[in-house]
């Protein structure tokens, strides 16, 4: 294995809390709706602004969308809280010479507030984010982009994710699949789609490695 790209939220961050915080705090100001944490599950798939824009029934997305920003900016200290296993493993990787990579449904603005704030800046030599793609996952064009760009064969990558729609754009892309559920918020409890592996604990995955 070269290469081994991640999802980012529920996978390498325990961003889940804030990205809620951030929706709930949208819908109730531009609709005046209550959403629940799994209404908002329901809407992943494309960046948050494309969630904005698909499901907000107020015109003003512009706005909703800078308000979401603001409100991810605001809270993600305090929600959101740098993971020791997850640095030891990004170090632990670089250390032994891996290409790390990002394969996210997040926008490039959101990603990087939380790559700022979590220390995790310098680490990545590829990152294909929500906005770098016309179809999101489960379709593997964000994962065939990060290959291209890496110059390595799928055959030599493996893809981390918490999501149903993770593994199966690793299946598409025909990388192996680690199906995770090693941080305590991720997005599916049962994965509807089988990982190649599958691992609830971070040094699982170092010592299958080493």
């Amino acid at each position: 294995m070269k290469a081994i790209i991640f999802d980012f939220d529920g996978t390498l961050a325990d961003t889940l809390p804030v990205c809620f915080y951030a929706f709930q705090a949208v819908f109730k100001d531009f609709d005046n709706k209550e959403v629940t944490p799994d209404e908002i599950k329901a809407m992943f798939g494309p960046s948050e602004t494309g969630i904005i824009r698909e499901n907000l029934m107020d015109s003003n997305h512009d706005k909703a969308i800078e308000l979401y920003y603001e409100k991810y900016s605001e809270k993600h200290q305090e929600l959101v809280f740098e993971n020791e296993k997850v640095n030891e493993l990004l170090l632990f990787l670089k250390r032994e010479g891996y290409k790390l990579g990002i394969v996210t449904g997040k926008a490039s603005r959101s990603l990087h507030i939380s790559l700022d704030c979590l220390n995790m800046k310098d680490l990545f030599d590829v990152i294909i984010t929500g906005d770098d793609v016309s179809i999101p996952k489960p379709h593997p064009e964000g994962l065939n982009k990060a290959l291209a760009q890496l110059n390595i064969k799928n055959t030599d990558a493996i893809f981390l994710g918490d999501s149903d729609a993770d593994i199966l754009a690793g299946k598409k892309a025909n990388v192996h699949t680690i199906g995770v559920q090693w941080l305590p918020n991720y997005q599916a409890l049962e994965f509807g789609v089988q990982p190649d592996q599958m691992l609830s604990n971070i040094n699982e995955f170092i010592q299958a490695l080493k």
